[in-house]
């Protein structure tokens, strides 16, 4: 019997494959190839400087358009569908190409992709188009049960089309420092860094405040106090791809300046790079807000074996189990608890062993691209 073939729509606002874009485009990359035995995959994206208008990712195909104009981009990926004539279509995290598509599509499945709250807010999209397009999707995926709950709470009569699938890890990339190659790797990382004989706090991510870094500088003066060999390392930039910078980022900057012995910024680094920097720290801060629909960064950071101190909001919750890999910061209380919880690992590195060892093995058991794939597979035989 011929597989299925499934056309895979990504916003067009990053190339793929791409060691610069946003998780949606990495979800995409790393999910994708692995379906590729059950099913004929076809990726569609943007064109950029260096690549070429068809590519393959793992053996899947890649079309690529130009998407200067948003309008003329999904244009150019609907006549391309046209041609692939697929079984499926799947939006990737924007309910507008679904009314798109849908029009020109007519007798074609679709599904919805959501990755975030980002795009289905009012300033995103109209409260009369989202349930068009969530009334057009034969399922809505989401990549947690917050993101689930957020979608039901703006359109209730949706909730039988919602289906959960949580993203993951590269375990085999992002190696735990507790194995023999990982030990040696962030032995060789904290030499040449410097790092001998410090306490690494990491926090990776943009720049914004939604991430809430200023919450982790405001508790630095009584963590350096109470545990001098503290050192934060904030890795990453106001926008994907890119060393420029905001005001916010600034300000992050100016409070840093502080503190030059416990502070380092280090601008935004390509994924491949990312690795390296979980595997030398030893404790992973994630203060973000409650929009953070998943957070691919708590699962990398447990996947190289480092406990989690992350805000219990949004989608990590789901993530991080309190007490065993980690700790979950009241955002109602953010500096009282983030302080005492980092202080807490700090002080004990034998707890950090004991949470960092769970958190790569539940890294392992619930979060990795093949159960993701395999997730996503088990939704056809519904």
């Amino acid at each position: 019997m011929a597989k299925l073939k499934v056309a895979i729509v990504t916003p067009g606002s990053f190339p793929i494959p791409s060691a610069g874009s946003s998780s949606v485009e990495r979800v995409v990359e790393k999910i994708m190839p692995l379906t590729a035995h059950a099913v004929n995959p076809v990726i569609y994206g943007r064109t950029a400087k260096g690549f070429g208008p068809v590519g393959q990712i793992e053996g899947v195909p890649c079309l690529r358009y130009p998407a200067g104009d948003k309008g003329a981009y999904i244009n150019q990926v609907s006549r391309s569908i046209s041609l692939f004539a697929p079984d499926l279509i799947e939006v990737e995290n924007r309910p507008g190409y679904v009314l798109t598509l849908g029009r020109r599509h007519p007798g074609t499945r679709i599904w919805l992709n959501l990755h975030s709250s980002s795009f289905i807010g009012r300033d995103a999209i109209s409260r009369e188009r989202l349930r068009a397009s969530f009334k057009r999707s034969e399922k809505i995926i989401v990549n947690s049960e917050f993101l689930r709950d957020e979608v039901i709470r703006r359109v209730p009569e949706v909730a039988p089309k919602l289906r959960v699938v949580h993203i993951g890890v590269d375990t085999e990339r992002f190696v735990s420092r507790w194995d023999p190659d990982g030990e040696s790797r962030r032995e060789n990382l904290r030499i040449s860094r410097g790092w001998q004989g410090r306490d690494v706090v990491l926090f990776m991510g943009r720049l914004i405040p939604l991430k809430g870094v200023h919450h982790l500088l405001a508790v630095m003066p009584w963590l350096i106090r109470d545990h001098p060999s503290i050192l934060l390392v904030i890795v990453g930039s106001p926008y994907y791809g890119s060393h420029q910078s905001s005001k916010y980022s600034q300000m992050l900057t100016r409070l840093g300046c502080k503190y030059p012995e416990h502070v380092r910024f280090v601008p935004y680094v390509p994924y491949p790079e990312v690795p390296d920097w979980f595997v030398a720290a030893d404790i992973a801060a994630v203060p973000s807000g409650a929009r953070e629909a998943f957070g691919l960064v708590n699962v990398e950071a447990m996947s190289c074996g480092i406990p989690v101190v992350a805000s219990r909001a949004g989608g990590m919750k789901e993530i991080i189990l309190e007490h065993e890999t980690g700790y979950l910061v009241n955002p109602a209380r953010m500096y009282d608890e983030l302080g005492d919880r980092l202080l807490d690992l700090l002080r004990n590195p034998s707890l950090r062993e004991e949470m960092g060892r769970r958190s790569r093995s539940r890294a392992e058991e619930h979060f990795t691209w093949r159960a993701a794939a395999e997730r996503w597979l088990k939704l056809l035989e519904e």
